[in-house]
């Protein structure tokens, strides 16, 4: 018995599974993500295939690693790079039908007669009752005498738009009390918006006010070939697939946009735009001197730290060094707030130092060369630790012999630095620099708590700092430029990542050549 449940279970379960994502690929599909469907699909097939073929027994163990890369690394790449060939923005936020079925969905007053109506509780629910307006000589035109009520209603929040069947409120045996409040109505507002009254002869309204139901027709009807005609002012609406607008006659684009390929326009842009090339140019050329300068003041500092602490004769190393590593132990972000108030150029200590000591109080946030030098001073203070204690280590596993034989030659400090220290950790230190190079031209944190990218550049349409560096102006161009657009931050990121797996690549190959060089 136990040799047959051991059996059943592992299928059950298996085929448990195997439904469940079934379900999710169904629910994919059915929302009209038909891409995403197949993706889904493929990936648990294959997942399947892994954990129940023999051939694939191997695999079992790489598969949940290769899984979550596909996930988390190559699709949001890939998804990036599909972003950037695209119009995406805030203004061209929808696709092609939800754009098209949400101008189909505006309304305008339509003919008829308007209603004015009272909510009133029913037990638990509440009914609607509905009178025609009436003006200073009598019923509006074609308005009926009497008035209306709904069923009894739930109005609760979230409940799905509906059509509701009104009778004559005559003969119905409710009496409707006193109606609630003003107050209660708009809560109740978002529910009541989406209901949509029938009456007997056919008629409907909707709310048009919070005290108003009166009838509505659509804004525009689709032709035939695909145009939209407004049936307030008989203009005619075509879709551009070229910009991503419905437009008028008159060429005006009328929103919401849709998503439609640009090709490379984006990355034209970036190269012919006057307006966008400058300040492009110049925060790529930021971007690479503040890595590499990062890199450099890191590595000095660090590095002299390493050796003077590796100094025997130096009393109190160990407090010293633990002195040194607290900024690596302090959360970033609170040491960049801490150095942004020590900067403010009225009240931050240090322009009261340099004011008592030299008579200036420096604008280091308005002037763009001093804003930089405050980035570099922050940064070199936050990256410095880390580098001395790699260096730290590299030099406690250097054979002492080495340089005791040189203290028999009569070397000096800086003989011992430059002839035996330096060339034995540069090569295992090399690669940690490159990826220090790597995350500093990626540092939104610092350019984002500090100065914002601020200084701005002048006259630009596209939102732009002197301090900026690519990752911040592209986060400044997605989140917060106007216009929110997503496909040029999408291929400005593009040429991020392949510039610093560029930038990388060669790093490595001339350390590997040196490398070889000194062998």
């Amino acid at each position: 018995m136990a040799k047959a449940w051991a059996k059943v279970l592992p299928r059950a379960a298996a085929a448990g599974v195997a439904l469940a994502f079934l379900y999710v690929v169904w629910l994919a599909y059915a929302t009209g993500q038909a891409l995403l469907a197949v993706a889904c699909l493929a990936a648990f097939s294959l997942g399947l295939w892994v954990y129940t073929a023999r051939p694939a027994y191997t695999w079992r163990y790489l598969f949940p690693g290769l899984a979550g890369m596909a996930l988390f690394v190559v699709f949001p790449i890939l998804y990036t790079v599909r972003v950037g060939f695209t119009n995406y923005s805030s203004r061209n936020l929808l696709d092609f039908e939800r754009a098209t079925r949400y101008l189909l969905d505006e309304t305008i007053s339509g003919a008829g007669p308007r209603y004015a109506f009272t909510l009133h509780r029913d037990g638990e629910g509440f009914r609607l009752v509905l009178a025609p307006l009436r003006d200073e000589e009598g019923a509006a035109e074609g308005a009926p005498a009497t008035a209306f009520v709904t069923p009894s209603l739930a109005l609760h929040r979230g409940s799905p738009p509906a059509v509701v069947e009104v009778v004559p409120l005559a003969g119905k045996g409710f009496e409707p009390g006193e109606p609630v409040s003003l107050k209660d109505v708009i809560e109740r507002r978002e529910v009541l918006s989406r209901l949509k009254v029938r009456f007997p002869d056919g008629t409907s309204a909707t709310m048009s006010g919070l005290r108003e139901f009166a009838p509505l027709r659509p804004r525009y009807l689709q032709e035939a070939d695909g145009s939209l005609v407004n049936q307030e002012t008989g203009e005619r609406l075509r879709p551009d697939h070229r910009i991503g607008f419905y437009v008028t006659p008159a060429g005006e684009p009328v929103r919401p946009g849709f998503k439609v390929d640009v090709g490379l326009a984006n990355y034209r842009r970036m190269v012919t735009d006057p307006e966008f090339r400058g300040p492009f140019l110049a925060i790529f050329a930021w971007t690479v001197v503040f890595a590499a300068l990062t890199v450099f003041l890191t590595l000095v500092v660090g590095c002299t730290l390493a050796v003077v602490l590796n100094w025997e004769g130096l009393r109190f190393r160990g407090q010293y060094r633990t002195l040194l590593f607290l900024p690596y132990a302090v959360p970033g972000f609170i040491s960049i707030l801490v150095f942004r108030g020590l900067f403010n150029q009225s009240f931050g200590e240090i322009n009261l130092i340099l004011d008592q000591l030299f008579g200036i109080r420096p604008s280091w946030f308005a002037d763009p060369f001093l804003a930089k030098v405050m980035i570099l001073v922050v940064n070199t203070w936050l990256g410095y630790p880390y580098v001395m204690v790699l260096c730290t280590g590299l030099i406690k596993a250097i054979p002492g012999d080495i340089y005791e034989a040189s203290a028999v030659e009569g070397a000096g400090p800086l003989t011992n630095f430059f002839r035996i220290t330096a060339p034995l950790i540069v090569a295992p230190l090399t690669p940690l620099l490159i990826a220090s190079f790597a995350f500093n031209f990626n540092n939104f944190v610092l350019i984002s708590l500090l100065t914002n990218g601020r200084p701005d550049f002048l006259n630009t349409r596209v939102p732009a700092g002197t301090t900026d560096i690519l990752v911040s102006y592209t986060y400044r161009i997605a989140f917060q430029d106007s216009g929110q657009n997503f496909g040029l931050a999408a291929a400005i990121s593009t040429v991020i990542f392949f510039l610093v797996a560029v930038l990388s690549t060669v790093n490595l190959r001339l350390t590997r050549a040196a490398a070889e060089e000194r062998r």
